[in-house]
């Protein structure tokens, strides 16, 4: 579904991204793991448009990526979750879903005086499609609550929930877990596994946790200083030498 081929990102004198391809297969969870400096954020930017890169190629879904700008990038079906929630504090749970959805007729003044009809038909199939979605993540009975007042982790759910909302396809979560009550961790790590089986979602995480690495990811990828070390199976790569000496200093 994407594929990465012969990426290079150079930031001064640093290597950032160095010479990496890495291949994602659809409806499967790969993870990408490594040292911090590793370059994992740096590909996350260079996916979804953030950042340009300076030689390779990207393919999504066979069409080439590499350059466009991030609102293209996004149009085309790739969704990207930041390792802080974003939620807009003072606006309900059930608000801040409705935002994801684009092209809303009553956002156009001409428009809603015009065929208010079709700016209640669509006002009313978004709340439909965020309900529907506030209840996938398990927070159905939080619509009405602004976000302020959800804990972290449930903010989490509620990140989800919007961009479930847009109907992205590919899902870049970057950090998923980072910071959520470990009381919690359990339920994010089911939620993606739903997003994946039920909603025929591609998941793609960077994660430190290699708990979870090893409960959800189908494929590994293990980045150091900017390249592509060793990657498989997640025991596989779990066991490989330099990735025990990468994170336990063994």
């Amino acid at each position: 579904m994407l594929e990465l081929n012969n990426i290079n990102k150079h930031f001064g004198g640093i290597k950032a991204v160095d010479d990496v391809s890495l291949y994602f297969t659809e409806g499967k969870i790969s993870a990408l793991i490594g040292p911090n400096g590793a370059g994992k954020t740096t590909v996350f930017n260079i996916i979804s448009g953030f950042i340009r890169p300076d030689s390779g190629e990207i393919l999504f879904k066979n069409k080439t990526i590499a350059g466009l700008p991030a609102w293209k990038i996004a149009g085309a079906g790739l969704g990207r979750m930041f390792q802080d929630n974003r939620v807009f504090g003072k606006l309900t749970c059930l608000e801040n879903v409705l935002l994801a959805k684009k092209g809303n007729p009553g956002e156009n003044p001409l428009g809603a005086f015009f065929f208010p009809g079709k700016v209640r038909a669509f006002e009313a199939a978004n709340i439909s499609e965020a309900k529907k979605w506030l209840e996938f993540v398990g927070l159905a009975d939080k619509a009405e609550i602004a976000a302020d007042n959800l804990s972290y982790g449930q903010q989490k759910l509620l990140a989800f929930a919007r961009l479930m909302a847009d109907g992205r396809e590919l899902l870049l979560l970057d950090e998923p877990t980072a910071g959520v009550n470990p009381a919690m961790i359990g339920q994010v790590l089911t939620l993606i596994k739903k997003i994946v089986k039920e909603a025929g979602k591609t998941v793609i995480i960077i994660e430190h946790n290699m708990s979870v690495i090893l409960e959800i990811a189908d494929f590994v990828y293990f980045m150091d200083d900017g390249r592509v070390e060793t990657f498989g199976a997640p025991k596989d790569v779990l066991a490989d030498e330099r990735v025990r000496e990468a994170y336990t200093g063994l």
